[in-house]
């Protein structure tokens, strides 16, 4: 199995508090109240570890509130590579309905000095190399700045690494002129980096010819339930999920993309990379929390994937 990195500059506490609805203004009592030590880089690593990967974790951790990142990272066997920072890691409150709609309140997260910064530059230039894939995601706490993520992509890139990118805005706009190895936006996010909307597949074919000539080699488009697109040089596919009963769509991308990595880097064809991925997709939205946690239930829902090549009419 492959040795990945993963980059989660703004990680977070989540708080899944658990609601039959919401009805705002009004007073609830909750069903249940869950919290885990989450971020999208951090959401990724924990299903490639399912998947038999060996993952270093590293990023920008709060020292006030790090005790349950730690907790996580020794029982996952992940390499610990995060530097601390003073002050608290943010904390995202996902209000999780019983019909499966979820709504975020995310917090900004830490202030990011620019001795932090460096010391994240020097720990990486130290352990990047002896790693297959470094998977950079989410969003930028307070003092990072668009152009510096750009900047650490293309030192990554540098390094010989096959560059994932997952993020959005203004993070996401800098971060393609760095040409990544794979993104995973949704068509809103691609949209809005590219400055026109790319919600049919002529626009889309069209935009990702346009990344493919910047560097970018695998552009894959999420579309939630409706499945997703992957285009690459030498195909383009699409691929549809089983309808499933959903409990929150909290990590359902995260899980999506580890499972695209994973298929890429063991060699898999084309068609069972992302046959695989749009599974480990899909049961994430069955559960609350991170990971492959049934395998059975994994392998019944890859059967249920419908695959088709894209085709413009």
């Amino acid at each position: 199995m492959a040795r990945i990195l993963t980059v989660t500059l703004n990680p977070a506490l989540d708080l899944t508090v658990r609601l039959s609805h919401l009805q705002p203004g009004q007073v609830h009592r909750s069903q249940a109240l869950l919290s885990h030590a989450a971020g999208k880089g951090v959401n990724v690593a924990q299903v490639l570890a399912d998947l038999g990967h060996s993952v270093t974790v590293s990023g920008f951790l709060g020292e006030n509130n790090q005790a349950p990142f730690n907790a996580l990272f020794a029982s996952r066997g992940f390499v610990d590579a995060f530097i601390r920072v003073p002050g608290d890691t943010r904390s995202n409150i996902k209000l999780a309905e019983d019909d499966g709609r979820v709504t975020d309140l995310n917090g900004p997260g830490p202030q990011v000095s620019e001795l932090a910064q460096q010391a994240l530059l020097d720990k990486l230039d130290q352990i990047a190399a002896s790693h297959d894939a470094v998977v950079v995601a989410g969003s930028l706490p307070q003092g990072i700045s668009a152009q510096w993520l750009c900047e650490l992509l293309r030192r990554l890139k540098s390094l010989g690494l096959k560059v994932v990118l997952d993020t959005s805005g203004e993070a996401l706009k800098q971060g393609l002129s760095a040409g990544p190895w794979l993104i995973k936006p949704n068509t809103e996010e691609l949209s809005a980096a590219l400055g026109h909307d790319i919600a049919s597949l002529e626009a889309q074919t069209a935009a990702a010819a346009q990344l493919q000539a910047r560097g970018v080699e695998h552009v894959v488009i999420s579309h939630g339930a409706e499945g997703v697109n992957w285009f690459n040089p030498a195909f383009a596919l699409q691929a549809r999920p089983p309808k499933v009963r959903v409990a929150s769509t909290v990590g359902a991308g995260d899980s999506l993309l580890a499972g695209m990595l994973h298929g890429l880097l063991s060699g898999h064809t084309p068609e069972q990379t992302l046959r695989t991925a749009t599974a480990i997709g899909a049961l994430a939205v069955t559960q609350i929390g991170f990971g492959i946690s049934d395998a059975v239930h994994l392998a019944t829902l890859e059967s249920g994937v419908s695959l088709c090549p894209l085709t413009q009419e």
